[in-house]
């Protein structure tokens, strides 16, 4: 059909049928000739036909012309699509055979031995990885639109001439933000519930975006603030009235920014954390901030890690430069905001707070190798922390406290050290490092050559009335350890957390006690070796100068320098056990005591200690019973007691030591005795031992305490006395005594109570004849001679009532310290005595 068409087109036209078409046309337009003659205008209309044709057969060849192009140009076209098609059906049969080979491709990877990936499946990756991209093409559109959101919220702050109209733009966002977490909130996978990160990104978005608002706001408050003069101290008053105003009017903006923010429930107003606060008082922290940065946290020479006072005080002087500024001007605008619980100058103090605690995270770790360092930067934190609330600060009446708990009653603040304190590596580093230096110092106290010397009376070290108190001269050593223990004291008492000092209680402060408790203790044990066995060579941890001594043990445990040794133990440990008694009634352990009572895991503490009473569970109305130093005393009670029963033995054993070579004279004393009735003299061979006992009694008294001297002696008197009166007149064997001997045994008893009479002089007559007593009434009673005598005899062994017998015994004798029986032993003894 397409060939038969242009096979017609390409005719020439039909002369004959255009000369036909023409006299017909002539025949019916004129049918006469007249006609054609009166026509004037047919020879117009023949001349427009002939102009016409003219047209015609011009364009006829033109169109010849074109269409001999046409013909050629669409043979060439025939001629290349001819071979096109020869080239496809080449390319057909190449196609089905790589058809053939691609469908074996698609057999599955598992299949395959080279381990290599499909066709189908690279299809298959790559058409995940088109949905991947779909995604993130999501993800990028909402991040885009947020975006958008928030510079535009951002440019309307910086641009408008009313910043406020920027938070209608941050709603938006906000909105946009809500929108997008509430469609995305269902999001799990196998683990559960998911939240994206795209919503964690859009908040950041959010928060920025506000950020950069308030920035705006708080760069014209803190150039008003300028040119008053801050961040120096403001003199408000002095100021033109023109910058007053331009500075309230920028306060007041923040404010209600602030406000702004509440409405729309912005996190850091909603949940303010350290360094969020008033928006207003945040701005004028900004520039103090700057100048903590450019001295604290460069390279200038006032950033120093061992001068950690200097930006404490930087920080204290803040607060105290600018509270005047802030009670009057600040406040006042503060409480006309809408915020009249808050207190101003302490909102600002509180926002100083973040300067310290950045510097002190970033320093801290630093310090940790240097323990001195690190102990001097806890001293100054806690410092700033009481000087601070010397100040007046509280939590109360901040931001903070308003936010998070209305009764601000049971709002406290922890402080700067907690900082450190409450990082558990920092706080046993630092506790170590304590120990250390408390145990170093022990070991020098312990190790000087002074150590177990008696202090001087002189002495111009403080004793807090311990001194006064028990009337004892220490040892140097008891001394210095009760300083000691009183530095510990003074260096962990500023801790505010009960659980902290506990752990300093027991890791520091008690080791120190119970190191010098064993120190005494192996003391008395190394003294009773000594006295025991003198060929063990142990040497004497109490001795101040054993120097040539060591071959001669025996002098080491007798004498006066013998008691000494034991009189230094004694007073050590009373010292000791009277300091621990006043520490454990001062209030500071007296709170920690009872602070150690109610809390479960300080009992558990409490109870791992061997050197602490066993804490009870109380209540906070329940008053502990004892004081966290009560076992310690006991313990050291104990040691004194010890080191009193061997000065007790020590003095006694030598007194009777020397007593032997007396007793064993008394028969030829005797004689001697019977031949001279009327001069009765004391044996020589008594004055030794009497020696001996006035030498340590004097010694005892010029040393100990007169409380404690007056219990020794009456266990030396009384076991003297004892023993005395067993050797000279009750197991005298069978030798009896006459008067005139009893006279003499009784003027040796009468001297030994007066040589220990004479020796104690401090002591009241009748006190230090008391233990004496019995011994006196036995030498009266042998002595006795006459109706005295007789009297005795007839009163012990008659049939008066015992009531009656002790009456007769006072006027007779003037005692009646000896039972009965004892007085008739006594009586028996006599050899005029035949009953």
């Amino acid at each position: 059909m397409a060939s038969a068409h242009i096979q017609a087109l390409l005719q020439p036209p039909s002369i004959a049928t255009s000369h036909k078409k023409t006299l017909d046309f002539i025949n019916a337009t004129y049918p006469t000739l007249d006609a054609l003659e009166l026509d004037e205008s047919f020879d117009t209309h023949l001349e427009q036909e002939r102009q016409q044709t003219e047209e015609l057969r011009s364009k006829l060849l033109s169109s010849q012309q074109y269409l001999d192009n046409v013909l050629s140009q669409t043979r060439e076209t025939a001629q290349n699509h001819l071979h096109t098609a020869q080239e496809l059906s080449l390319l057909r049969h190449s196609l089905a055979d790589e058809l053939a080979f691609l469908s074996e491709d698609l057999v599955s990877t598992i299949s395959t031995p080279n381990g290599q990936s499909t066709l189908l499946e690279d299809i298959e990756t790559m058409h995940r990885s088109l949905k991947e991209l779909e995604s993130v093409k999501g993800y990028v559109q909402v991040i885009q639109h947020a975006v958008k959101l928030s510079e535009a919220a951002t440019s309307q702050a910086s641009q408008s001439s009313s910043p406020l109209s920027a938070v209608s733009q941050y709603e938006e966002l906000k909105n946009f933000v809500v929108k997008v977490a509430e469609s995305c909130e269902n999001v799990e996978d196998a683990s559960g519930p998911q939240t994206l990160h795209l919503i964690t990104f859009l908040h950041s978005i959010k928060d920025r975006a506000w950020h950069d608002i308030k920035a705006g706001f708080v760069s014209t408050l803190v150039a008003a603030a300028e040119k008053l003069q801050w961040p120096s101290a403001v003199d408000y008053p002095s100021a033109s009235p023109q910058d007053r105003k331009t500075f309230e009017a920028a306060f007041l903006d923040l404010f209600k920014l602030q406000s702004e923010a509440k409405r729309l429930q912005v996190a850091e107003v909603i949940s303010p954390s350290e360094k969020d606060g008033l928006y207003s008082i945040q701005a004028l922290v900004q520039p103090i901030a700057l100048r903590f940065k450019y001295h604290f946290e460069g390279s200038r020479q006032t950033n120093r890690l061992d001068k950690p006072e200097w930006y404490f005080t930087h920080v204290l002087n803040a607060a105290h430069e600018h509270r005047a500024f802030m009670d009057s001007v600040v406040q006042r605008l503060v409480s006309g905001s809408g915020y009249p619980s808050i207190n101003a100058w302490r909102e600002f103090t509180r926002l100083l707070f973040p300067l310290l605690s950045r510097k002190l995270r970033k320093t801290v770790p630093a310090l940790i190798p240097h323990p001195s360092v690190l102990a001097h930067t806890i001293y100054q934190a806690l410092s700033f922390d009481s000087a601070i609330k010397d100040e007046g600060f509280e939590i109360a009446g901040t931001s903070v406290a308003v936010s998070k708990d209305t009764d601000h009653s049971k709002q406290k603040w922890e402080g700067i050290s907690e900082i450190i304190l409450g990082q558990k590596e920092w706080f046993e580093a630092w506790m170590e490092g304590e120990r250390k230096f408390a145990m170093d110092q022990y070991v020098d106290i312990i190790s000087a050559s002074d150590a177990w010397l008696i202090a001087d009376e002189n002495d111009n070290e403080e004793d807090d009335g311990v001194h006064v108190a028990i009337d004892i001269r220490p040892t140097v050593s008891a001394r210095r350890v009760k300083a000691l223990v009183e530095q510990v004291t003074d260096r962990y008492s500023p801790l505010p957390q009960f659980g902290h000092r506990t752990r300093f209680l027991i890791t520091v402060q008690l080791p120190l006690l119970e190191s010098y408790h064993a120190r005494i203790s192996s003391s008395l044990d190394a003294f009773e070796t000594l006295s025991s066995s003198f060929m063990r060579a142990v040497p004497g941890a109490l001795s101040s100068d054993v120097t040539g001594r060591a071959n001669d043990p025996k002098r080491l445990t007798s004498g006066v320098e013998g008691v000494q040794r034991l009189c230094k133990a004694l007073i050590s440990a009373t010292y000791l056990a009277a300091a621990m008694d006043a520490w454990g009634e001062d209030l500071f352990f007296l709170e920690l005591w009872a602070e150690i009572n109610r809390k479960a895991s300080l009992r558990t503490r409490a109870e791992a200690s061997a050197s602490l009473p066993d804490p009870k569970n109380s209540s906070e109305e329940d008053v502990p019973e004892g004081t966290i130093f009560e076992e310690l005393v006991t313990q050291y009670a104990k040691l004194g007691e010890r080191a009193e029963e061997l000065i007790v033995q020590s003095v006694c054993g030598e007194v009777e030591q020397h007593f032997k070579a007396h007793y064993s004279g008394t028969s030829s004393q005797h004689s001697s005795a019977e031949t001279t009735t009327d001069d009765i003299t004391v044996s020589a061979t008594l004055l030794g031992p009497i020696a001996t006992l006035s030498g340590h009694l004097t010694f005892l008294q010029s040393t100990l305490p007169q409380k404690t001297v007056g219990n020794i002696y009456r266990r030396i008197a009384s076991r003297l006395a004892l023993h005395i009166m067993q050797r000279q007149v009750i197991y005298r064997g069978r030798t009896k005594l006459t008067a005139q001997q009893g006279k003499v045994i009784l003027a040796e008893f009468e001297l030994w109570a007066e040589t220990c009479r004479l020796a104690l002089a401090r002591i009241p007559a009748m006190r230090s004849e008391a233990p004496w007593r019995s011994l006196l009434e036995a030498g009266r009673i042998v002595a006795a001679d006459g109706e005295r005598w007789r009297g005795i005899v007839q009163s012990t062994f008659g049939m008066n009532q015992d009531q009656e017998w002790e009456k007769n015994m006072l006027e007779l004798v003037g005692f009646a310290e000896l039972s009965r029986e004892e007085v008739g032993q006594i009586i028996r003894t006599r050899a005029d005595f035949d009953q």
